[in-house]
């Protein structure tokens, strides 16, 4: 195998780095979760155990390391019992995380027919809207600006945010793997204050402006006429189709979803050409 370091009878190889990197990211997320709780401290008290163990048995002391062995036997069954709502949420995390998306059944039809079926009914009603999709990389920074929400993607919670008398439907809507961020959240205005023939109110700049800095589909609903537009990489279609819409959030999504696998497959490859050159 490939080696990148050897000092002595120690030798470090490229798969053995990224083995230490995920059992550290590992360790860090379950600190996360469980930092601040009661199970942070029956955490360390099971750790602590496991340690005298291995120094009882070292040490060969039969009683001591005969009581912290059965302790430690029964360690798994008291780590699920007393841990359930932690491994609950790092489950949760884990099934939230695009890399293990890519390998289950994906729901970006869903959330396209969604957005499509709500962006139409307020546009019947003349409700404006600013929905952001975000495809890869999160705004944090756009986040912030807003009220959280961190609940599933539906319509009626949809049409809530955005009905006009509603505290929240100033400002636009994030949504990240299928979960409502945040709203009321202020987007960066775009420079081109006309775009394709056409002068842009402050909804269309915003919408413009976020897709030009961020990789992200941007769907816009006028409170004035009612069109339905979309933005993405700083170009914007107007006067779609329901079915039009439809089909422009799911082909989009979907090529999200092939250039991640894409570079996961790149990823393996160059990690094949590693252990060709043992």
């Amino acid at each position: 195998m490939f080696e990148i370091v050897k000092i002595g009878f120690l030798s470090i190889s490229f798969l053995d780095l990224i083995d230490i990197l995920l059992v550290t990211f590992i360790f860090y997320k379950v600190y996360t979760i469980i930092r601040a709780t009661i199970a942070a401290q029956i955490f360390y008290g099971l750790i602590i155990v496991l340690i005298l163990s291995f120094l009882a048995q070292e040490a060969n002391f039969k009683a001591l390391g005969w009581l912290l062995r059965l302790l430690t036997d029964i360690w798994v069954i008291a780590f699920v019992i007393l841990f359930q709502p932690e491994i609950r949420r790092l489950l949760v995390f884990v099934g939230k995380n695009p890399i293990f998306r890519m390998f289950i059944k994906s729901d970006e039809s869903n959330l396209a027919d969604v957005i499509t079926e709500t962006a139409f009914e307020l546009a019947q009603h003349q409700h404006g809207a600013l929905i952001v999709i975000v495809k890869s990389v999160g705004i944090r920074h756009i986040v912030e600006t807003g009220e959280l929400i961190n609940a599933k993607v539906t319509k009626n919670l949809l049409r809530s945010i955005f009905f006009p008398h509603s505290p929240l439907h100033d400002g636009a809507v994030i949504i990240m793997n299928d979960t409502i961020e945040a709203a009321r959240c202020t987007l960066p205005l775009s420079s081109e204050p006309t775009k394709i023939g056409r002068p842009l109110g402050m909804r269309h700049r915003a919408g413009l402006g976020i897709s030009e800095q961020a990789d992200v589909v941007c769907v816009i609903v006028s409170e004035e006429t009612g069109s339905i537009s979309v933005a993405e990489d700083g170009h914007m279609k107007t006067g779609l189709s329901k079915e039009g819409l439809r089909n422009y959030l799911t082909n989009s999504l979907t090529d999200t979803k092939e250039k991640g696998l894409k570079g996961i497959s790149q990823m393996f490859k160059r990690k094949k050409i590693f252990s060709d050159l043992e």
